[in-house]
């Protein structure tokens, strides 16, 4: 075989997973071994709420970094902490096949969004999530909450470990799933209730422009699934026209239903009280295709006042 494919990845739990499952699938398709490289982020050093520390970016400068200086020959990432605009010298090899998107409740006994009381503390470290949480339950006390999945669900009045200080939290469902706690969840949200950020459930495999060999390059394009980068295409299109950040309060789900392309999204007011949602469908043409239609679909919420209601750069 030749040398191992080193693969950069943040330390945690969920990273590591993500990671091993991405680089054990590279590998086999390259025919070669691998080796992980942990990368301490800026986002796991520092404290406090995201969106006061340059949003969820802050998880992916080191692994660029350490991607453009030879420490590692690709970088795993959550799609949906990638900053929108590429990064010189670096692009997205491959999007592997999308797991769940949807956002899920973890709840004290069993609960769910319905049956939460009011004035129940949920929390949350998105704004997205905070937004349309207090759009659906307006009675409900959103607290915003940071730390690693497990830190997050030990908050949860009747876990076994942490403080149970709050009365449920809500975390990516496909999170969950690849660290096995999917016996947490008390509600799957229906995306019709709460769009999930754009690139959620999805993965991406970055590595320097030009300095791919031809049996690492086949292998990542054979990684690549074409209906998954067609939809989180159409998401990010949608941040990227919105000049909006990782934290912003807004929501995106493309999905793929034959050659049809249909692409949904909302913009939030931070406090909930006002939601534009708006769909369109196109062609499935591809990447740029999808652009196009995430493109458009961020006009026509401009149009509709989508940045008097939310923290936009449009």
């Amino acid at each position: 075989m030749s040398s191992g494919i080193r693969v950069g990845t943040r330390g945690s739990a969920l990273a590591l997973t993500q990671t091993t499952t991405v680089a054990e699938r590279v590998a086999e398709l390259a025919g070669r071994d691998y080796e992980l490289v942990r990368i301490r982020t800026e986002g796991d050093v520092l404290k406090g709420p995201l969106s006061q520390m340059g949003g969820t970016g802050v998880f992916v400068v080191a692994l660029r970094e350490a991607l453009l200086d030879g420490r590692c020959d690709l970088a795993v990432h959550s799609l949906k902490d990638l900053p929108t605009t590429p990064a010189p010298g670096l692009r997205v090899a491959a999007v592997p096949e999308r797991a769940d998107t949807r956002d899920a409740l973890c709840a004290r006994d069993g609960l769910t969004l319905a049956t939460l009381p009011d004035g129940a503390r949920v929390g949350t470290g998105s704004p997205r999530r905070a937004a349309q949480l207090r759009a659906a339950r307006p009675g409900l006390e959103v607290v915003d909450i940071r730390g690693n999945v497990d830190t997050r669900l030990g908050r949860v009045a009747g876990a076994e470990t942490g403080p149970g200080d709050l009365d449920a939290v809500v975390l990516a469902a496909a999170g969950l799933h690849r660290l096995g706690r999917d016996a947490a969840i008390t509600e799957y949200i229906d995306p019709a209730v709460m769009l999930p950020a754009p690139g959620q459930g999805a993965l991406a495999v970055e590595f320097r422009t030009g300095d791919e060999e031809d049996g690492l390059r086949a292998a990542l394009a054979a990684y690549d699934h074409a209906e998954t980068r067609a939809a989180v295409t159409a998401e990010r299109a949608v941040l990227l026209r919105l000049e909006a950040g990782c934290s912003a309060p807004i929501g995106a789900l493309g999905s793929v239903q034959g050659d049809t392309l249909t692409l949904e999204a909302v913009v939030a007011s931070l406090d909930g009280r006002h939601l534009l949602r708006r769909s369109r469908s196109a062609p499935n043409e591809g990447p740029e295709g999808a652009a196009r239609l995430g493109v458009s679909l961020a006009e026509e919420l401009l149009e509709a006042g989508a940045a008097r209601i939310a923290p936009l750069s449009a």
